[in-house]
């Protein structure tokens, strides 16, 4: 008789990194089979846009090739491509180079140890409101993203949050939650945020601003919909830790980084008192986050501008650090530790550059150019031609939802789509706020879900939170959201939202 085979362990999600390769390989053979195509262009304030009717198939397209040369992107140079794309102001090669920063600078200040012995005394002096804090952070996140757009600020405030939440018992899902997700709530439903709604309305000649009744209430039932699913998750794992998908990530990470015990990162063991250089680095770090809020809302400081003051934070805490002695902060160590900060975020950088490289592969997002996405973009609305108002005013909604997985950018998608869209909506009686509102909704709430969504891959890169886990979590959201915008998206109809 043979011997029992042992049980089979729990098997492994699948790295991002791959899926995002399985799907390149799959995309660019459907490539060889879908035409690329482009529309005639109009540059308007600096955008270009696809002028209505002027689609073509562009003749002898055959899909991207194994290598590319020149301007062709193939499958097997994506990568490269990808880490290259862009400008400073955006993917990949200043999302790339933000990343790296910010990690390194917060590699720094952990490295102090100021942000662990804070966290400790607070536990011990139990002075965290807990019961205000999840709801208060996620309802200014959700503002900051419906007020400026707020996204890939959340970055830095989630390699903040994930060990505080932490140590007080829930874990760094929730992080991601009060930061992220709240800001693409805030993102979606806002009625002033200048890089979406605004965007979009001013291509559809509709007046800015215009519409913000409706969507300010809006954006009361979506956040007030993600605190009451926050605190419902966050209760649940603080009564049993075992429900987290990420405890014993978290568990590891943190125990490692404090040089503790798992057991203490919940009992508040080796707490203690602050010693002055202490307060003077904990100061520093809130300083520059409330520095770095105000610059994007009163000076629109991006990725730049935001990478600088979070560099000049870390220097200056290590500096601190230095200076006092504090322990494990000699001039090595915390040359290490920038160098490690900076490690962290490799897995992000690497699903920044595939995701972009994915989309060059399949010839951009460029309306002008020969793109499979152009012949996505035409046959989408093809398709809702003839078709009922409600159902055309959702299929507006379900597509715009399809097309952010491949371009995860609200102005750019804006300039993209809405120049289509808005014709589209009066052939089909729909008003031009309604097409604006299945936009917005479509562009930002998926943004909580896509793997190509730099902000989402560097929010959980931050939170050491495989996207795969991620996905086992946040699909239920996701559905729930959805439903949501549906309902408003249906409701706008029926009232002719104008």
């Amino acid at each position: 008789m043979s011997a029992p085979r042992p049980p089979r362990g729990p098997r492994a999600t699948p790295d991002v990194a791959l899926i995002l390769l399985a799907l390149a390989c799959v995309l660019a053979l459907l490539a060889h089979w879908v035409p690329a195509g482009q529309f005639s262009v109009e540059t308007v304030n600096g955008k270009l846009r696809p002028v209505p009717g002027s689609y073509q198939v562009v003749e002898g397209w055959t899909g991207p090739p194994l290598f590319g040369s020149g301007d062709t992107v193939g499958l097997l140079n994506l990568l490269f491509e990808g880490l290259v794309s862009g400008g400073r102001n955006g993917s990949a090669v200043g999302v790339v180079a933000f990343l790296l920063v910010i990690g390194g600078a917060f590699g720094l200040v952990m490295q102090t140890g100021a942000i662990q012995r804070g966290l400790e005394v607070l536990i011990r002096r139990g002075t965290a409101r807990l019961h205000l804090l999840l709801p208060v952070l996620f309802l200014l996140f959700s503002l900051g993203g419906a007020v400026f757009g707020m996204g890939e600020e959340a970055v830095a405030f989630c390699l903040l949050l994930a060990p505080l939440l932490v140590r007080l018992g829930y874990d760094s899902v929730c992080a991601v939650l009060v930061t992220y997700v709240a800001t693409q709530i805030g993102f979606a439903t806002s009625w002033m945020n200048p890089f979406s709604v605004a965007v979009a309305q001013g291509i559809a000649g509709v007046p800015v601003g215009s519409g913000a009744a409706l969507r300010m209430g809006m954006w009361a039932v979506f956040t007030l919909f993600g605190i009451v699913y926050l605190m419902r998750y966050a209760a649940a794992v603080k009564a049993d830790p075992t429900r987290s998908l990420t405890r014993a990530a978290d568990l590891r990470h943190f125990a490692q980084a404090e040089g503790a015990a798992p057991s203490d990162l919940d009992s508040g063991a080796g707490a203690q008192r602050l010693a002055g250089a202490d307060v003077l680095i904990l100061a520093t770090v809130a300083a520059c986050m409330t520095w770095v809020s105000w610059g994007v809302l009163a000076w629109s400081w991006y990725i730049p501008e935001i990478a600088s003051q979070f560099f000049t934070m870390g220097l200056v805490c290590a500096l601190l650090a230095w200076g006092a002695r504090l322990p494990a902060c000699d001039a090595n160590s915390l040359a290490a530790a920038f160098r490690r900060g900076m490690a962290d975020m490799l897995p992000a950088v690497l699903v920044v550059a595939l995701a972009k490289g994915l989309v060059l592969m399949l010839g951009g997002d460029n309306p002008g150019q020969p793109s499979v996405l152009n012949t996505f973009l035409y046959q989408m609305g093809q398709s809702l031609e003839g078709t009922p108002q409600a159902l055309a005013a959702w299929g507006m909604l379900v597509l715009q939802s399809m097309l952010n997985f491949f371009v995860p950018s609200g102005s750019g998608q804006a300039a993209l789509v809405m120049p289509l869209l808005a014709p589209l909506s009066d052939l089909l009686g729909l008003t031009r706020q309604t097409a604006v509102l299945a936009f917005q909704l479509g562009d930002g709430l998926t943004n909580i879900i896509i793997p190509t969504s730099a902000s989402l891959v560097a929010c959980l890169g931050a939170a050491r939170i495989d996207w795969a886990v991620w996905l086992r979590f946040v699909w239920r959201l996701q559905l729930w959201l959805f439903a949501l915008a549906s309902v408003f998206v249906l409701a706008a109809v029926a009232v002719g939202y104008s």
